[in-house]
């Protein structure tokens, strides 16, 4: 690592001195040329897309046939007009959609920075990229400064749900994926932090709680719901309103508020939406996750 950044706040203090990108880049391998590190990243890129691909298959369903086949069905009522937030947010959260179907039905995923978040960061920077006509080589930026907010949410706090319940899955998705945006839009480093903050603050204390101990239900739709709030958190930060906490504060609470979750909430399939009766009922309440 070319430079000891433990925080949005000094990730902002560089970025004023050598740029947004340049400081991103600093958590980059310094073994590495900057040619090797932009060829990794936008190796990504194609493996997303090949995921929404997949997820949108009608037919798709897991091996459980607990999920698959529901994100055609948002990004149709999307294109048709018939949902309540529009062509950009239906096709933003029918791409994350996809890609969580497909991460459960064993498809190939960027886990990013899990594989149980997987669809939160292609749903919105796909999306943003159709939108403004951005390249892939126009993404990088936004790339680079998603995996630099998820590197700081992994050494300050963490990025698992069962060390810290959904809020460190989705949550740091969800912050990652709010910071590139705001990057992608011409925002500055503050703003991408604040928003970043923003999305960290709507989902504090989020439960990890799959049914049936499985990756798919309430987990594809958090995807859904954490594309959403990114590109919330990053419209706020556009817009020039500051996150009223520091974000770094935030990520700290974060991580103090996944230790103090019982076990039972933290990826056990044991509480929340995992011991819904009709929850248990789904898989058997006798399997190995759905006893009480």
């Amino acid at each position: 690592m070319r430079q000891a950044i433990a925080s949005l706040a000094e990730l902002t203090a560089l970025a004023e001195n050598i740029g947004i990108e340049e400081a991103a880049r600093s958590f980059e391998p310094q073994e590495e040329t900057r040619e090797q590190t932009d060829e990794r990243m936008l190796k990504l890129l194609p493996v997303m897309r090949q995921s929404v691909q997949d997820g949108m298959d009608p037919g798709l369903k897991s091996m459980s046939g607990l999920t698959g086949g529901q994100a055609p069905k948002l990004r149709d009522a999307a294109k048709a007009g018939g949902t309540a937030g529009g062509s950009l947010l239906g096709r933003a959260t029918s791409r994350a959609l996809a890609v969580a179907e497909s991460n459960a039905a064993m498809g190939r995923i960027v886990a990013a920075p899990t594989a149980g978040a997987c669809g939160i960061m292609p749903g919105v920077l796909l999306t943003l990229a159709e939108e403004y006509c951005l390249d892939d080589q126009a993404l990088l930026p936004g790339l680079y400064m998603a995996a630099a907010v998820g590197a700081i949410i992994a050494k300050r706090a963490s990025i698992s749900g069962a060390q810290g319940g959904c809020q460190a899955e989705c949550g740091a998705a969800s912050a990652m994926t709010a910071a590139a945006a705001v990057v992608l839009r011409g925002g500055n480093c503050r703003q991408a932090a604040d928003a970043a903050g923003f999305a960290i603050m709507s989902v504090m204390g989020l439960v990890c709680d799959p049914v049936g101990g499985l990756v798919e239900v309430p987990c594809v739709y958090r995807n859904v719901a954490g594309a959403a709030q990114a590109l919330a958190a990053a419209d706020l930060a556009l817009a020039g309103i500051p996150c009223p906490l520091p974000p770094d504060e935030l990520i700290d609470q974060m991580k103090s508020v996944g230790d103090m979750m019982p076990s039972a909430l933290r990826e056990t399939g044991l509480g929340g939406c995992a011991a819904c009766p009709s929850a248990r009922a789904m898989l058997g309440a006798d399997s190995a996750c759905g006893k009480a």
